[in-house]
């Protein structure tokens, strides 16, 4: 029901967008609310590529050595420092955001879209990590162990070996990531500001403060809505494959 209102409201006029003719569909199709909402969230859409492409990437890297280290090259404490970095998921955003903020500032990142990249980097590490640790716990050791006597090296495997035996991992840490960052509200509005802004925030700031347009404010949604709902269409069955590949083991 949700999806029929967003849908209908977004071809209506304006004139035509009330409650009591909320479930109605309209007399004619006006798609004109997709051009103006097209037209004010199109520097934000550029900006949330910017964003999502690069930190999907880096945390998915990040997360395949972490996890390649503490499945196949194991050392005391290791599960202690596994246990610190998933301890990361469990931290509230709202509790680091001042220091977060100050530490940006120092550094010369607030207010950029290579600051929030970082964030969502950082953010994403302990999530990926324990994903691509749960895939490479799959893969024999003794892979590993008869490349280290043909003498490869810590890189020479993880590139050889491990990564094209756990590609359904990195479509799935992709898949996950890009549509966590792609949707994340809190960082984007307190790290970034006006044209520095990704699409979510542009989204809350189409409703305007006197009139709210809400075939435009419909028709927005579903333009910001729209990558993460294409990569589900066409990677979903990946991810459903991808799950259940690195679910056996732990």
């Amino acid at each position: 029901m949700p999806v029929y209102v967003i849908l209908v409201t977004s071809v209506k006029p304006l004139d035509q967008v009330t409650l009591s003719e909320m479930w109605k569909l309209p007399t004619a199709l006006d798609f004109s609310s997709y051009q103006v909402a097209f037209e004010k969230l199109a520097p934000n859409f550029v900006n949330s590529l910017y964003l999502v492409i690069p930190a999907t990437i880096l945390s998915a890297l990040l997360g395949a050595l972490n996890g390649y280290v503490l499945s196949k090259w194991r050392f005391k404490g290791s599960e202690i420092v596994f246990t610190a970095i998933l301890f990361g998921m469990f931290i509230p955003y709202q509790s680091i955001l001042i220091p977060l903020i100050q530490f940006l500032r120092n550094i010369g990142l607030y207010n950029t879209i290579p600051g929030l990249v970082l964030v969502h980097v950082v953010y994403g590490i302990p999530i990926t990590t324990l994903m691509f640790r749960n895939f490479y716990a799959n893969i024999p050791f003794s892979m590993v162990e008869s490349a280290k006597i043909d003498g490869a090296g810590f890189l020479r495997i993880f590139y050889y070996i491990m990564i094209p035996l756990s590609l359904s991992g990195f479509v799935v840490v992709a898949i996950w990531q890009f549509t966590n960052i792609w949707n994340e509200f809190l960082f984007a509005v307190t790290i970034t500001t006006s044209d520095q802004q990704p699409i979510m925030v542009a989204l809350q700031n189409l409703s305007g403060s006197q009139i709210v347009q809400w075939n435009v404010q419909m028709a927005g949604a579903l333009l910001a809505a729209l990558p993460t709902l294409l990569v589900y269409i066409f990677l979903g069955k990946y991810f459903v494959k991808g799950l259940l590949a690195g679910s056996v083991k732990g």
